[in-house]
């Protein structure tokens, strides 16, 4: 996860006292769990997809998208989305990859090959 994406995260517009919040780095994006209290003391639920770019001039920015998930709807919500995840792996397998430690291109991992060719150098 970027650093930014936390510390800037709790410098964003809030519209309620934080209570917890768990970021979650999912390749280039980082999605952001915060539950929240009203002024009367009601816990509610924002969800944040946060993803870097770079501008032009060498700066980098976060494209955000944000939800609001009240407590009444969090059984409606799980299941639809447990449903549309069921779906997706059953229809399109998910193909895990493994990524470079550079955050910045993400690129998958070349896979170990583990199959030797024997050289001799002296023939060379």
């Amino acid at each position: 996860m970027y650093q930014e994406d936390f510390e800037n995260s709790f410098s964003q517009e809030k519209s309620g006292d934080d209570i917890y919040s768990k970021p979650v780095r999912a390749g280039k994006r980082t999605y952001f769990f915060d539950v929240k209290a009203t002024k009367n003391n009601d816990y509610y639920l924002t969800i944040t997809e946060s993803k870097r770019k770079l501008e032009k001039d060498g700066r980098f920015s976060y494209d955000k998208h944000k939800i609001f998930l009240y407590k009444e709807d969090f059984e409606k919500f799980a299941a639809g989305l447990e449903e549309v995840v069921q779906y997706i792996k059953e229809k399109c397998p998910v193909q895990e990859r493994v990524y470079t430690e550079s955050p910045e291109n993400m690129a998958p991992a070349p896979k170990e090959n583990t199959e030797f060719t024997d050289i001799d150098f002296d023939k060379l």
